[in-house]
């Protein structure tokens, strides 16, 4: 390894400008001693950090690594724990994403699931701690590289990656725009773009866009997009936990992060999977200054085995935990289901949401009318001479008094009853009277989410 001195060691660091905004930025390349990490190429990558968080400017990674350079044993080990420490420091402080832009193995794969964001290659990048070759030898399972960590097993299975792009080109264009949501660190705001979309435009197609059978499904991200600037959306995690919806928008200009249950998947159900993505996705909203709009049509948690012992009490709690926490502007719509524990979850009232608005086809209630009526009256529907009747009759009644947003509102756990189409004005009023909100939690080292 003497004689093997390469110029720069396997890492270009830098800096420079993304639509005229400083970013810092590493490349690793897989032709210098396939992209291993040295001692000397991890305090490169640690430079360009200390200084991202100095002077406040994003850090992009574009990874392509196999990992630690095994010549040169624990000075190599050292070099990543010092990178992991910076990426944990630099967390909430300035944004990082990372894209994978080849194989990367072991340790090269964890200073990425520090970071902010994830963007994979489709058939090109790859993300694992153990490749095929070793888990054949230690467990004779038989795996390909793309099935094991390929982007679309990162994107759909694992969650792991928030992005996957077709090509270099198309994820390095993303990246950029993903940094036009987002303030340069956690002391500013996210930039404003002009806008010249009617603030006060009405949306005539969200008119009919819920189902009057509440139990028929429909695409929430038309309404995401029927609200927004330009009716553009930039979703992330578009692959996983599809269930609910997660990603930026504009509004007059604004950067703002959309959270919306989609009943068009598993009726709008959290799970788990769900819970943790809208979680990350939350509180990454709130180090950076970004307002958060939520649109709620949850029915409640998923029910099952596969559920409950895999911990959806504990995951939901993250959810939970992340929008009370948030100190961020929280605007919350109700378009349809509110029911149970998951409303409470959802960006309610309760947990310091800052502007409640429900449509009038919102049902806020402990759970269904059908669900509610079995229970209640389950004695005099025993007794009924025609039970379907009766429970016809009862569910009715119970829809009309409760199945609706007015007890809600009459409670002040909703601030208004709007008219679909006039979504995005009311949002954009709220927005501006709460963009210079001032919040704080009590002062303690950090909080104990519930991991």
């Amino acid at each position: 390894m003497g004689d093997k001195k390469i110029l720069g060691d396997g890492v270009v660091t830098g800096y420079g400008t993304v639509e005229g905004r400083q970013i810092f930025v590493f490349a690793q390349d897989f032709t210098v001693f396939g992209g291993s990490l040295s001692g000397a190429y991890a305090q490169k990558i640690c430079k360009i950090m200390d200084l991202a968080t100095r002077v406040g400017a994003p850090v992009i990674g574009l990874n392509d690594s196999g990992g630690a350079r095994i010549q040169e044993g624990v000075e190599s080990l050292a070099g990543y724990a010092d990178i992991f420490l910076r990426n944990t420091l630099a967390s909430g402080v300035v944004p990082q994403i990372s894209l994978i832009l080849g194989p990367c193995a072991g340790g090269a794969v964890y200073s990425p699931a520090i970071t902010d964001f994830i963007m994979m290659v489709k058939d090109t990048s790859y993300m694992f701690i153990t490749g095929p070759d070793v888990i054949k030898t230690v467990t004779h399972e038989e795996v390909t590289k793309e099935a094991l960590g390929g982007a679309l097993t990162h994107n759909q299975k694992s969650g792991v990656a928030h992005f996957a792009a077709e090509n270099e080109q198309a994820a390095i264009a993303m990246t950029r725009e993903l940094l036009s949501y987002l303030p340069s660190n956690n002391q500013e705001d996210p930039p404003a773009q002009p806008c010249d979309d009617d603030a006060f435009r009405a949306e005539e197609s969200l008119k009919t866009l819920v189902p009057a059978n509440p139990n028929k499904p429909y695409d929430v991200k038309e309404i995401v997009r029927a609200v927004v600037d330009n009716k553009h959306f930039f979703e992330v995690q578009e692959h996983f936990a599809k269930n609910i919806v997660v990603g930026f928008a504009r509004m007059n200009g604004r950067s703002v992060g959309i959270v919306a249950n989609q009943p068009a998947i598993l009726a709008g159900c959290l799970d788990i999977d769900a819970s943790v993505k809208a979680a990350r996705f939350v509180r990454f909203c709130d180090c950076f200054n970004i307002p958060l709009l939520t649109l709620v049509d949850v029915p409640g948690f998923l029910p099952g085995t596969d559920q409950e012992w895999g911990g959806i009490i504990t995951h939901g709690a993250k959810l939970l935990y992340a929008y009370a926490e948030a100190t961020v502007p929280k605007i919350t719509l109700i378009t349809r289901k509110a029911y149970g524990g998951a409303y409470d979850v959802m960006a309610s009232k309760h947990i310091r949401a800052d502007i409640n608005y429900a449509w009038p086809t919102a049902e806020i209630a402990v759970m269904g009318p059908e669900g509610a009526v079995n229970i209640i009256f389950r004695g005099e529907l025993q007794k009924a001479p025609d039970a379907n009747a009766e429970r016809k009759r009862l569910t009715d009644d119970y829809r009309e008094k409760f199945a609706n947003p007015f007890k809600a509102a009459e409670l002040g756990y909703v601030d208004e009853v709007i008219r679909p189409e006039e979504t995005r004005a009311k949002v954009i009023r709220a927005l501006e009277m709460l963009k210079d909100k001032r919040q704080e939690n009590p002062p303690r080292k950090h909080g104990n989410i519930p991991l």
